[in-house]
């Protein structure tokens, strides 16, 4: 039996994909500053993240989940603090976990990393600056580390969402909601069902020459 680790695993996205993994016999262990996780932990704590290698030893699959919106405002009103805690969280948090288990993942010569990113990441949304750059910056993490381990086995691949419904946009201004759903052609939020599907292909067997690549899920709204 394959285990996979998700971050960020006690709701939304996460919470989703671990259900659907698990639907495909896969042991998932999630990850979350939530009560309701398996796991506990904080992943911008190093600290935290060795811990639960050591407690939790090698696995197959890593979903990166974990994220923030961070602040809905003009570039020019956000703070250097703002900015770091969306970094920690959305970028290094996801580095974290990837220095902790992808060791494993190469050892065993077969591994499956889902990096969540964003369809801000790709466009840029106004007025959320802060989460569209961390989100840039998990597309180009992906693209490096997939390259890195392109012979090793270990396949490393993120996912670009547009708006989905889910808890974390519940803090999101109505305004930028309803701006960012009128991109979307098909005129509606994404279901976290939806985006869990493609990541139950992406860490199976069914996917062997996909890595360091990005796969829109936005109802049609990627221009490029």
């Amino acid at each position: 039996m394959r285990t996979a680790i998700v971050t960020g695993g006690a709701s939304g996205l996460g919470a989703a994909a671990a259900e659907r993994l698990r639907s495909s016999g896969i042991r998932v262990i999630t990850v979350d500053r939530a009560s309701a996780a398996d796991e506990v932990i904080d992943i911008t704590d190093e600290g935290q993240v060795a811990a639960l290698a050591e407690r939790v030893g090698a696995v197959d699959i890593l979903v990166n989940s974990a994220g923030v919106v961070g602040p809905n405002m003009p570039l020019v009103q956000t703070s250097s603090e703002q900015w770091r805690h969306t970094f920690e969280v959305n970028v290094l948090g996801t580095v974290a976990m990837m220095r902790a288990f992808v060791p494993g993942m190469t050892a065993a010569g077969w591994g499956r990393v889902v990096n969540i990113a964003s369809m801000a990441g790709k466009d840029g949304n106004p007025n959320l600056s802060v989460y569209s750059a961390s989100k840039a910056a998990v597309i180009a993490l992906t693209k490096s580390a997939g390259k890195e381990l392109a012979t090793s086995g270990v396949l490393v691949n993120a996912i670009a969402p547009a708006v989905i419904a889910t808890p974390m946009n519940d803090s999101t201004a109505d305004d930028v909601l309803e701006y960012i759903t009128s991109l979307i052609p098909m005129r509606r939020v994404g279901r976290a069902d939806e985006v869990a599907e493609l990541i139950a292909w992406l860490t199976s067997d069914s996917v062997s020459f996909s890595t360091g690549a990005v796969y829109d899920i936005s109802g049609g709204r990627a221009t490029y």
